[in-house]
């Protein structure tokens, strides 16, 4: 049996990327000692400042908040109903579980009783894939609920391996904008809120193994929507250099933002947003109304579409075919 590198007793989990095993009590401590370090190392947010998270039932979200409650932060959830039909349901429950169990306080959102549509609807509505609808839509909702909330920064579970992968994409394509506004950390400005990746020197794994460690219930099951996500291929192969070689994810990523990202976000201009006429929310053409608010009058109109008829509408590849959109544009 393997035994932990910290004090030899029966280790739970071997990290090749950190050629090392852990017991519980020191793999917990490596994990806080990362995202503290994240913290620290882009200047996230400090003790004082109240934070809401975005939770959305997976382990990335759920072990950001467990970890930050550990931490003492003031961290409120926020999670937003998509509307995608037992898949949501069964995020929904687990999530409010975990925050009831721990007396934490939890907002939630409802995409079809608040806003009249839903992601299936949406996609249908907009033709736009899913991964965009939804990224967009949770975008705009986080953006407003922690303006309107009063919180300092807006963090998200985005982890190592999905930044990765997102750079992978991006890089690919040389998509200089995306590459650009890809940060760990996004100060307030122009109409937006403070926004920070505590998880960005964690591996999808270790959040993982941080669940079940923690006895933290999570949503398995990728939601049913990202059929065909070209994200999810670029993280595959990423995964399969990494398991020949441990650690070049974590070089790849961190290596761009220690070498590449301050050349990039001091070589791109870009326009100073204006508020949407209908919400308010910064957009880029004044007088019009914000892509959310476009997306929502348009599939707020359309009769409710099925989680089904947008899975069966032509299979896995031609769906991929039809819908593939920059990497940026997708969730994460």
């Amino acid at each position: 049996m393997s035994k932990c590198r910290s004090c030899r007793e029966p280790a739970v989990i071997d990290l090749p990327r950190h050629n090392a095993n852990f017991c519980a009590e020191h793999f917990i401590q490596l994990c806080l000692r990362q995202m503290r370090r994240a913290i620290e190392d882009f200047s996230m947010f400090g003790p004082s400042d109240r934070l809401l998270v975005a939770v959305s039932g997976g382990k990335d979200s759920l072990a950001l908040w467990d970890m930050l409650h550990m931490e003492g932060y003031s961290a409120d959830g926020l999670y937003v109903g998509l509307g995608i039909g037992e898949y949501s349901d069964e995020s929904g429950r687990i999530v409010r579980q975990f925050a009831a169990e721990r007396g934490l306080v939890l907002q939630e959102i409802d995409l079809r009783n608040e806003y009249g549509f839903d992601i299936p609807t949406a996609s249908r509505a907009t033709r736009r894939v899913p991964c965009s609808a939804c990224g967009l839509s949770k975008r705009h909702l986080f953006d407003d609920a922690a303006k309107r909330g009063g919180y300092d920064v807006l963090v998200t579970g985005h982890n190592l391996d999905d930044e990765a992968a997102v750079l992978f994409g991006n890089t690919l394509r040389w998509d200089v904008e995306y590459l650009r506004r890809q940060s760990p950390v996004l100060p307030a400005g122009g109409g937006f809120g403070r926004k920070a990746k505590p998880l960005v020197r964690l591996t999808e794994r270790e959040m993982a193994a941080w669940c079940v460690v923690r006895g933290i219930d999570y949503v398995i099951e990728e939601c049913p929507m990202a059929i065909g996500n070209r994200h999810l291929a670029y993280k595959e192969a990423l995964a399969g250099i990494e398991r020949s070689s441990p650690g070049v994810t974590a070089s790849f990523f961190l290596g761009y933002l220690d070498r590449m990202a301050p050349l990039l976000a001091a070589a791109v201009e870009h326009d100073d947003p204006v508020p949407c006429r209908r919400c308010g929310a910064p957009t880029s053409a004044e007088g019009e109304d914000c892509a959310f608010c476009r997306l929502a009058t348009t599939s707020s109109s359309h009769d409710p579409v099925p989680v089904r008829v947008v899975l069966d509408r032509r299979g896995r590849k031609a769906f991929d075919e039809q819908w593939g959109v920059p990497e940026g544009e997708s969730d994460g």
